[in-house]
């Protein structure tokens, strides 16, 4: 059966809700992303995500909560994380904590670790949904496995339609990357993924810089896939000349002619916000023309380039540096 489109009204997050109960996937709107939403209590919703998303069983999901207590009553924090918590939640940040015994999580979620992502979302839908269902909800981004992540409910569709009962229209994603993840460790903190809150961000409200993890480190949490985000085409990432067989993806005021922009006035946050749909629609422009390939042009370093530039590197199929 085709997914339901569901609207942003009372009795639509009602149905999304009762959706939920009844063991379905619900994909919804986050400030980051679209999330692909189950119980996080119930293994077998669980394993109907992994199965839309054709996913692997060992990457671990994240959880999604609707206030600070719900989450204190499924993992266990520190001072320093419940400071980062206080700073950043509701938010794009993802903590990865010990998970309580007692918690009633499955143990799917976090993948057979003894930590889970866990995050407040910063979004009137998604909180509304959570409310609605009065349980955490487990979501991964609403995509194909290691395909461009969705930023608006066209894209699930495009992605996984039939193979989820619903889908919450609830227009662009703000901040258009996924969230960071932090953990504790013996240095004091570690970004395990980069994304919309940059480690500057981090060092101004935490005190303390944190590090980044290695790439060659275990897999801990979603997107740290040396391929992932990617597109069908191949992606050439830094690109400072293009060639004709290439859709060009620029940046900045100085590539009027670029085929797409992700910000013609060179906005890193406006980027941030176009990148996937940029993407998805230069794989669309190759597939339906004589290109071959997509071309980006740099992107700045700095701020949330740099998680920019994680995911184009990934997208490219590189590992980062």
């Amino acid at each position: 059966m085709p997914t339901e489109i569901l609207d942003t009204t009372l009795p639509s997050m009602r149905r999304a809700a009762d959706i939920l109960r009844a063991g379905g996937l619900v994909a919804f709107p986050t400030e980051t992303v679209y999330g692909l939403g189950a119980d996080a209590r119930d293994s077998q919703s669980l394993h109907r995500i992994f199965s839309a998303k054709q996913r692997p069983l060992k990457n671990p999901l994240i959880l999604h909560v609707a206030n600070i207590q719900a989450a204190e009553r499924l993992v266990k924090f520190n001072d320093f994380t419940r400071q980062a918590a206080a700073a950043f939640w509701p938010g794009p940040l993802t903590l990865l904590l010990p998970l309580r015994l007692d918690s009633g999580i499955s143990h799917m979620v976090a993948a057979g670790q003894d930590r889970v992502g866990i995050r407040i979302p910063d979004h009137d839908i998604a909180l509304r949904l959570l409310n609605s269902f009065g349980h955490p909800i487990a979501a991964p981004s609403a995509n194909r496995s290691n395909h461009i992540s969705p930023t608006q409910a066209d894209h699930v569709v495009h992605d996984l339609d039939g193979r989820i009962d619903a889908v919450i229209e609830g227009g662009n994603c703000r901040c258009g990357l996924e969230s960071t993840i932090l953990m504790p460790c013996e240095e004091g903190i570690m970004v395990l993924r980069q994304g919309v809150i940059s480690e500057s961000e981090i060092a101004q409200k935490l005190g303390i810089s944190p590090t980044i993890m290695p790439a060659a480190a275990e897999l801990q949490t979603p997107g740290q896939h040396c391929v992932h985000y990617a597109p069908n085409a191949p992606l050439r990432t830094d690109a400072r000349k293009v060639s004709s067989d290439e859709v060009w993806i620029g940046f900045g005021p100085d590539q009027p002619n670029a085929t797409l922009n992700l910000s013609l006035t060179g906005d890193l946050d406006e980027a941030a916000a176009r990148l996937y749909a940029t993407l998805r629609q230069a794989d669309q422009l190759v597939r339906s023309s004589d290109h071959f390939a997509i071309a980006c042009a740099p992107i700045p370093t700095w701020g949330i380039g740099k998680a920019i530039n994680d995911r184009l590197i990934r997208a490219a199929g590189r590992r980062r540096s």
